[in-house]
């Protein structure tokens, strides 16, 4: 059998660029070991910033471009995944690696990314908010377009105050669905009243007074479609109790082990998807959606790469709202303000 081609060579996007806004701090599934890491290894799988180099084969981006990094490296090109269809380009196996996970990441002054997992950003979209979408924004969006539902149907989320939750909420309102968010935190349940949902939850008062909730403004059926995005070991099975018979469960939160009651597969024909980060094409439907709706991402900023011990401090310190960044180049901040970057 013949080998693979090789991959074209990939987009450079320049952090000091722009900023290089990265995520927060490393995976911790990453600094656990999960995913085989070679140490050394930059961190951050979520960036920013402007492009300052490309490789020959590159046709869709050129210097000077504004972008959200792609995570996927060099996928083979060649397997089903490869060969679609388009929702599922993000699933190749046969890949070189995956931006700040088992390639270099994004707290640097120039990263490596793939064109063809790289999204250009619209003028709107800022480096603040595009830095955290890398992956947070793409996995929930896609997330909420798993559900398939239509306006006017109910969307729930648990876990809905943490980073990737305040984002879906606005999607899903921006698509014309009505929400529930449920967490387990002041600041948790804070951030999901901020940023809209019709509902809000706290599973601290129980599994039953959770159900009793969502099912009183949904005409006792549940929520049509749940997003699971909490890590908490009573998360999936929350989830699925609070969404209706034969409703979809789409599970995003990766813990060692998804624990859920058989009566809610069994006796209640709750389906089970799970979704990875968006394609190529999901992503530009993403950012399409934030430049017309205006969905904002709620961050914190801290200003120098020699700022990360800091920023890493205030993640694990399990207070935080939204998501942290780290913005490697202010005067690219400043450069975008004139092209009205406002989301």
């Amino acid at each position: 059998m013949a080998s693979p081609p090789s991959p074209p060579k990939c987009a450079q996007s320049k952090s000091k660029p722009t900023t290089r806004p990265t995520k927060s701090t490393p995976s911790p599934m990453v600094q656990a070991g999960v995913f085989g890491t070679k140490l050394p290894v930059t961190a951050s799988h979520e960036g920013a910033g402007t492009v300052v180099a490309v490789g020959s084969a590159v046709k869709n981006f050129a210097n000077g471009d504004r972008v959200m990094c792609g995570l996927p490296l060099h996928p083979c090109g060649a397997c089903p995944d490869c060969l679609g269809p388009e929702k599922q380009l993000q699933y190749c196996t046969n890949i070189e690696g995956h931006i700040g996970v088992t390639a270099q990441g994004c707290f640097a002054e120039y990263v490596k990314a793939d064109s063809r997992s790289t999204t250009a950003l619209p003028d709107a979209v800022s480096f603040m908010s595009a830095a955290p979408l890398a992956c947070a924004g793409r996995t929930v969006w896609r997330a909420v377009l798993e559900t398939e539902l239509k306006a006017g149907e109910w969307v729930c989320f648990v876990g809905s105050g943490g980073g990737l939750g305040h984002l879906g909420i606005q999607f899903a309102k921006a698509l014309g669905l009505k929400v529930v968010g449920v967490d387990a935190r002041d600041e948790g349940l804070a951030l999901t009243r901020e940023h809209g949902a019709d509902v809000v939850v706290d599973a601290r008062e129980g599994k039953e007074e959770a159900v009793r909730a969502v099912q009183g403004v949904t005409g006792g059926m549940g929520a049509d479609a749940t997003v699971n995005l909490s890590d908490a070991p009573s998360a999936a099975g929350l989830a699925c109790a609070v969404t209706k018979m034969h409703g979809l469960m789409v599970q995003i939160a990766q813990p060692d082990v998804v624990e859920i009651p058989f009566p809610e597969i069994i006796f209640r024909d709750i389906r089970i998807r799970g979704s990875l980060i968006c394609s190529p094409e999901e992503s530009k439907s993403m950012l399409k959606c934030i430049a017309e709706h205006g969905v904002t991402v709620k961050t914190n900023p801290f200003y120098g790469l020699h700022k990360i011990g800091e920023l890493v401090e205030m993640v694990h310190g399990g207070k935080i709202q939204g998501k942290a960044i780290i913005v490697v180049d202010e005067e690219q901040i400043r450069r975008e303000k004139e092209l009205g970057a406002k989301y």
